[in-house]
């Protein structure tokens, strides 16, 4: 059991230092800082906005103390200054131009965090602009609603008599005590736990993103209590250089929260797909009947999902089906999809793109064929021997398949179970 978890745990870390390594997880990081530093005014200044209606909009002051804590004294005067800069963007009356930019920028950082943990899950359907919008408006508004009201209570409840008199008693007040300062890393996993479940456009299990949340929480804790400890050590040198220290310090913290976050989420991956541990980004080697054989077998099983009105069917299920994983499906659905032979609705549920006795098997067996490039600018000299042989190939793999539709595939494949339960 040890020696197995060791080994699991090597495969894990192999797979984070190979996409490390490879540049495009920092790379997605440092565009994360850059939007976060174009977007931090304009997304409180929404969110406050909003929450002043409850009244609770001094709740999230300390949690912004909190966050920038491992700055140091300057992490809180960076905090003021932000907070001025809110309160004067909701005090003044901003034109339609400096609106229009205030909106973007506030809805672009949601947009490039969805898309960083759309790359991470190997997605690259974004989801509908109506999914997005209204999961954008809700992380803007509802989220720090529902943030400040739970930290509200919480602070009530500790409060509160009853509470007071429990903490004099031993050994409850001790116990209660710790809960206290574990609370706030608690809540840490918590919001990276959700942040992993709902935003990539992929079903994640919450085992998965409760993994994910769980190192990229205590990691994040365990960086910042470190790049605090640094800053005090090095006092002496923010004394001569306070304001370009506490610069470098605040983007240097960013770029590490924010890779911590992505962290997270390829482990979340990892531990959903133990496959990719291995193959990484890398596309798996299938061949061409491989690829042809996969695309009839997907849109049987979508043709007979639709046909029995099941719920619906995914890449998951068919995964599932077929024992082929999700990461060698993607480009075969996706071609299936660009020819219109499927359609992916909500909840990622596939559909047949048309009437089923209108889908021939020609045609799926050309969405995988198709779409090459040679690169030459003109047509290919095939020699004359080979092109027939080519030829002939084509025209016994038509003459088998001719006029036959995905209908008649699923027709075929029932009268083959009534001819098997009968004879049984």
């Amino acid at each position: 059991m040890i020696v197995r978890l060791a080994y699991t745990l090597a495969r894990h870390l192999y797979a984070l230092g190979r996409d490390l390594l490879s540049g495009q997880l920092t790379l997605r990081a440092m565009s994360l800082v850059y939007i976060t530093l174009l977007s931090t005014v304009p997304f409180l200044a929404f969110s406050f906005s909003l929450i002043k209606v409850f009244g609770v909009h001094n709740s999230l002051k300390p949690q912004l103390y909190r966050l920038l804590e491992p700055l140091g004294p300057r992490g809180a005067e960076i905090t003021d200054e932000v907070i001025g800069a809110v309160d004067k963007v909701q005090g003044g009356v901003l034109g339609t131009v400096s609106l229009a930019f205030f909106i973007y920028t506030a809805i672009a950082m949601v947009q490039r965090v969805e898309s960083s943990f759309n790359y991470v899950w190997h997605v690259t359907r974004p989801r509908s602009l109506a999914r997005r919008l209204t999961e954008y408006i809700a992380v803007l508004l509802i989220g720090p609603v529902v943030m400040t009201t739970a930290l509200g209570l919480i602070a009530s409840i500790s409060s509160d008599v009853m509470v007071q008199r429990i903490l004099a008693i031993e050994p409850f007040g001790s116990a209660l005590l710790l809960a206290g300062r574990v609370l706030p890393y608690v809540l840490v996993i918590a919001v990276f736990t959700l942040l992993y479940k709902f935003l990539p456009n992929a079903p994640v299990q919450l085992r998965a993103a409760a993994a994910g949340g769980l190192i990229a929480g205590s990691l994040w804790s365990f960086v910042g209590a470190v790049f605090a400890s640094i800053l005090a050590l090095s006092g002496a040198g923010n004394a001569v250089y306070s304001t370009f220290a506490v610069t470098i310090g605040a983007l240097i913290w960013l770029y590490v929260s924010w890779l911590i976050l992505l962290i997270g989420a390829q482990i979340a991956f990892y531990v959903q797909n133990p496959v990719a541990l291995r193959l990484g980004r890398r596309e798996p080697n299938i061949s061409n009947g491989l690829r042809e054989r996969i695309a009839l077998n997907v849109m049987y099983l979508v043709g007979l999902a639709f046909r029995n009105g099941s719920p619906g069917c995914t890449t998951t299920t068919v995964s599932s089906a077929i024992n082929i994983p999700g990461l060698t499906l993607g480009p075969v659905i996706a071609a299936l999809e660009a020819a219109g032979l499927i359609s992916a609705i909500q909840e990622e549920a596939l559909v047949p793109g048309r009437d089923l006795s209108r889908i021939t098997l020609a045609d799926i067996l050309a969405a995988v064929r198709g779409g090459c490039e040679t690169g030459s600018l003109v047509e290919p000299a095939w020699s004359e021997a080979v092109d027939e042989v080519a030829g002939s190939v084509e025209a016994a793999i038509a003459g088998a398949i001719a006029g036959m539709t995905l209908s008649d595939l699923l027709d075929r494949a029932d009268s083959r179970q009534a001819s098997a339960s009968a004879s049984a």
